[in-house]
């Protein structure tokens, strides 16, 4: 059960030095839902890193300190592992945590495969067998990622041999032999049918990696739709196309592993050590090295591009949200805890909607109570209030939607245009490539821009890949619409 943070503390155990006692800061080099990552010089050798910095404000709750102690033990935890990014040190002051790790200069997964142009089934197997092989490695060792997607994998370097490393552990947990988990995260194209019904264990690594390998080889996400409810209904029908171009042309080794990794049933699907063991990654015969067809390469592009977009939107909305307004949502939370238990109670929850005049019936809200209701303890607590109650309230009012457009819109014109994604790209830290597939996407009217309409139209589609802290962010029943606090009228 989440509580509410009564006032700042602290996340590391011991007091460190300052950060720039010891590190020069640079340039940012991304930015995510919790921190912004910098450049960062080792003052004494001159050695490059990348330092995440956290904002204390953000962490609005005792777990989520919890949760930034956890990342950093995971991270030395599977430290010696050549895969996963290296963290050298950790620092906080009275602002920030900042966790300092080795810098991976060299871009994203998908990227990386884009460039290159000749791309085949062998070098699929390669790259699966990495992101499997450090999905064996947490689990040998007690951690289950969960937020395992192309994103999370970052090259070292630029170099042709460079290693792909896993970056992101911000989701992980230790787990023990057994240990049933009910909260619900990811990221939506990526996530387990068993986290949808909040009842998983660590098997759920091995389906997001599934799902990584079907798009390394089709270029798209097996369970798709045009937004985030539609993408967990196909998840949970679970059906695979092995029909549409390209797989005819597929051998029946991947199509077999990816069947294998791909089973709704979590006991019957294959573990992270059997999927290393399979022949399509054992035997280089096996999986062919004849180039895929070049439109698997070009729908990538377009997912890896629209996902670069719609993160940049997400964040500088996210940005906005000041804490006048999360103030707002934390006074209405108490409003509804009348007896002040620090939860809502099903009966306190239709209380509160009677008050405010609501005309929901009792099903719906029985509905409202339960999707709320990440850890099934028949309330919702604050942090599960909070997180229901932001996205839709938040991400898709209209004065934020207008305020992400004109931050694309520099100079005021109405449209987005190439020039001004590559300046955004450029601000928020994110490669610049392949710009023109991503306002082809998105420009229904074939202008060679984007206009708002436009703008506001791939907003409200499917996720595309982006990862909320948790998914309670993506609930489309929203406690917010019960009362009315999203309108903007």
């Amino acid at each position: 059960m989440r509580k509410e943070a009564s006032k700042p503390r602290a996340v590391l155990p011991n007091a460190t030095p300052r950060l720039r006692e010891e590190y020069q800061i640079g340039r940012k080099l991304g930015q995510g839902q919790y921190g912004i990552t910098y450049l960062c010089t080792h003052k004494s050798s001159g050695t490059h890193f990348a330092c995440k910095s956290i904002p204390k404000r953000k962490l609005v709750c005792k777990e989520d300190y919890d949760d930034v102690l956890r990342e950093i033990q995971i991270m030395h935890h599977l430290s010696e592992h050549p895969h996963v990014v290296q963290i050298k040190a950790t620092y906080e002051d009275s602002v920030f945590v900042h966790l300092v790790m080795e810098l991976c200069a060299g871009g994203e997964l998908f990227d990386r495969i884009i460039q290159r142009g000749h791309y085949s089934e062998r070098q699929a197997a390669h790259l699966i067998k990495i992101i499997v092989g450090v999905v064996e490695a947490c689990h040998s060792l007690g951690v289950m990622h969960r937020d395992l997607k192309p994103e999370n994998f970052l090259f070292e370097s630029t170099d042709e041999d460079a290693k792909l490393k896993a970056t992101d552990f911000g989701l992980s947990v230790f787990y023990k032999p057994g240990e049933v988990f009910f909260e619900v995260v990811g990221s939506p194209y990526y996530v387990a049918p068993e986290v949808l019904r909040k009842h998983y264990g660590h098997e759920v690594d091995v389906w997001s990696a599934g799902v990584i390998l079907y798009i390394l080889l089709s270029g798209v996400p097996p369970f798709w739709a045009e937004n985030d409810t539609g993408i967990f209904k196909e998840i949970l029908k679970g059906k695979l196309d092995f029909k549409s171009d390209p797989w005819p042309s597929i051998s029946e080794s991947a199509k077999d592993l990816i069947k294998k990794m791909l089973e709704m049933d979590p006991k019957k699907r294959i573990s992270a050590h059997e999927v290393l063991c399979h022949p399509w990654i054992v035997d280089d015969r096996v999986a062919p090295d004849k180039p895929l067809d070049s439109a698997v390469l070009s729908r990538l592009k377009q997912f890896s591009a629209m996902n670069k977009l719609k993160k940049m939107a997400l964040r500088v909305i996210a940005e906005r949200l000041s804490e006048e307004e999360i103030g707002g949502l934390k006074e209405l939370f108490k409003m509804i805890d009348t007896d002040n238990s620090g939860t809502i109670t099903f009966e306190e929850l239709k209380e509160g909607l009677r008050k405010v005049g609501s005309e929901l019936m009792e099903s719906e809200i029985k509905t409202l109570m339960d999707a709320a209701d990440i850890d099934n303890s028949g309330t919702i607590d604050y942090g599960e209030f909070l997180a229901a109650t932001l996205h839709l309230n938040k991400m898709e009012r209209e004065e934020n939607l207008i305020a992400a457009f004109s931050f694309f819109d520099k100079d005021g014109s109405g449209y987005i245009t190439i020039d001004e994604l590559q300046q955004a790209c450029r601000e928020f830290g994110l490669g610049d490539a392949h710009l023109d597939e991503m306002i082809r996407e998105i420009d229904q009217d074939n202008d060679g821009r984007i206009d708002y309409g436009e703008f506001t139209a791939m907003m409200r589609k499917g996720d595309g890949g982006i990862g909320s802290r948790t998914m309670r962010n993506n609930l489309n029943f929203n406690l917010a619409d019960a009362f009315g606090i999203n309108d903007t009228t």
